[in-house]
C-alpha cells in the first residue's frame, strides 16, 4: 500500500494512533473480500447475509464505498472502486431511477416501496468524484445517458418553487423512519450534485434549504407557502441549532439528524459560522460519545406523534436503536471529514480513532451499529461502507483531502 501523510503530532496517544493503522489494514482487507467482479457487496457473504439481502450491490453503499476505495492508496481497491457503479448503471430504470439494491444471484433490481430516492443522488455523486480523480476512466462521458436519465428523474420530484426534492417517508438511508416532504438530508446531496454538474438553481436549492430546515434565525419569506411550512417549527421546535430533520406541512423533525446535519456542512448548505454552530450542538448533544455517533439526538417515542407502527417491525428501530439513535460506524467517518474540513484536524484525529475502536468490537467485526445506550454491536458485522468510509476519513485526517469540495 502506497504511503501517505502523517496523524497531526501529539493528536492521539500512541496506542490510539496504533489503532489507527490497524484499522486502515483491516478495512483494506475485508473490502478486498468482499469485492466481486461487479461490484462491492454491502457486507460479507454469508448465510445471515444472503438471508437479509446485504449480499447485493447496494446503491448508496457502493457509491460510498466507491469513494473510499478511490482514495484507499491500496491499487486493487482503486481500480475496482467504479464496479459497482457500472452494474447500477446496467439495471437503471428506464425512468432514470438508479436502484436501491441488484441482486446479484437474480441479476434483479430492487426499487423500494416508495422509490429509493438518495441511491440515485449518491450514484451520481460519486461517479463525478470518481471522474475528476481520472482513476476510473471517463465515466461521465462512458455513462452521459444514464446520467442525463438520473438528473430527469430528480428533476421530476423537484418542487418547482423552492428547488427542493421531495420525497415519501421511509425512502432514504434511514428506510424506516417518518421523515417525508422536505427532507434534509435528502437535499443537502441533491445541494452536493447541482454543484458537481453545474445544474441549474443551485444557490435557490441552498437558500430555501437553509430557510426550511433552520428556519429559527431566518426572516420571513415572501412565499405564503414557506411561511406556513415554517410556522410550527417556528413555534415549537427545540434544537434551534439544528437543521430540522424534515419538513412537510404541519410537521417537521427536531429529533436532531446527525449525518443530514453533517452532510449539509459537507455539501454546502451551512456557511462558516453556521456550520460551527451545528458542530457546537452536535457536541453538546453528545453524539460522538464513546464512539461516533450516534444518528439522532433525541430518538423518536411511541408517545411521539412522528410514531410510525412500521418502526417497531422486528423490534428494529425503538429508541436507541438503528436509525433511531443508534451508533452508525460509517457515519462517525463522516463526522471526521466534517470535523477535518472545518479545521478541527486534531480533533477529527482524535475521532478517528474512536471509529477505529467501534469497528474492531468483537475482533474486528466492522458492526453495522451498535445500540445507542448500552453499545452492545448490532445489525450485519463486515460491513463494507464501514471500512470504506473509515479510509475516507482517515485520508481527510492525515492528509486533509476533502472529497466533498467541488472546484469552480
Amino acid at each position: 500500500m502506497r504511503g501517505q501523510g502523517e496523524l497531526p503530532a501529539g493528536a492521539v496517544a500512541p496506542a490510539d494512533a496504533a489503532v489507527i493503522e490497524e484499522c486502515r489494514g483491516h478495512g483494506v482487507d475485508l473490502l478486498r473480500a468482499n469485492l466481486t467482479p461487479h461490484g462491492i457487496l454491502a457486507a460479507a457473504p454469508g448465510a445471515r447475509a444472503r438471508a437479509r439481502g446485504y449480499a447485493a450491490i447496494f446503491g448508496r453503499d457502493a457509491a460510498v464505498c466507491a469513494l473510499g476505495m478511490a482514495l484507499s492508496g491500496d491499487a486493487v481497491l482503486e481500480h475496482e472502486a467504479a464496479a459497482g457503479l457500472v452494474t447500477l448503471a446496467r439495471h437503471q430504470a428506464p425512468n432514470g431511477q438508479i436502484p436501491k439494491f441488484v441482486d446479484l444471484t437474480r441479476e434483479e433490481a430492487d426499487f423500494w416501496y416508495l422509490g429509493c430516492i438518495d441511491a440515485t443522488l449518491w450514484w451520481l455523486a460519486a461517479l463525478a468524484v470518481l471522474d475528476r480523480r481520472g482513476s476510473s476512466g471517463r465515466l461521465r462521458a462512458r455513462f452521459a445517458g444514464e446520467i442525463a436519465r438520473a438528473i430527469a428523474w430528480l428533476h421530476a420530484q423537484e418542487h418547482q418553487r423552492f428547488f427542493l426534492l421531495q420525497q415519501n417517508e421511509a425512502s432514504d438511508w434511514a428506510d424506516i423512519m417518518p421523515r417525508s416532504g422536505f427532507v434534509l438530508y435528502t437535499n443537502a446531496l441533491w445541494h452536493w450534485v447541482k454543484r458537481l454538474y453545474g445544474l441549474p438553481r443551485a444557490a435557490e436549492t441552498r437558500a430555501n434549504a437553509n430557510h426550511l430546515f433552520r428556519p429559527f434565525s431566518a426572516p420571513l419569506s415572501d412565499y405564503r407557502r414557506a411561511r406556513l411550512l415554517v410556522h410550527y417549527a417556528k413555534r415549537r421546535a427545540r434544537n434551534r441549532e439544528l437543521y430540522l430533520s424534515f419538513v412537510n406541512l404541519a410537521l417537521f423533525g427536531d429529533e436532531g439528524d446527525v449525518f443530514g446535519n453533517v452532510l449539509a456542512l459537507l455539501c454546502g448548505l451551512a456557511d462558516g459560522s453556521t456550520g460551527l454552530a451545528v458542530l457546537k450542538a452536535l457536541d453538546r448533544a453528545g453524539v460522538a460519545e464513546p464512539y461516533p455517533v450516534r444518528v439522532v439526538c433525541e430518538p423518536i417515542r411511541e408517545s411521539s406523534v412522528l410514531w410510525r407502527p412500521y418502526m417497531s417491525r422486528h423490534r428494529q428501530n425503538l429508541a436507541w436503536q438503528y436509525h433511531n439513535g443508534g451508533v452508525w460506524p460509517f457515519v462517525g467517518a463522516f463526522w471526521v471529514v466534517a470535523l477535518a474540513a472545518a479545521g478541527q484536524r486534531d480533533r477529527a484525529a482524535r475521532a478517528l480513532a474512536k471509529v477505529a475502536h467501534a469497528n474492531a468490537l468483537g475482533g474486528w467485526q466492522f458492526n453495522e451499529w451498535l445500540h445507542g445506550r448500552t453499545f452492545a454491536p448490532s445489525g450485519m458485522p463486515r460491513q463494507s461502507w464501514n471500512a470504506a468510509a473509515y479510509l475516507l476519513a482517515w485520508r481527510a485526517v492525515v492528509d486533509n483531502v476533502r472529497p466533498f469540495d467541488v472546484p469552480r
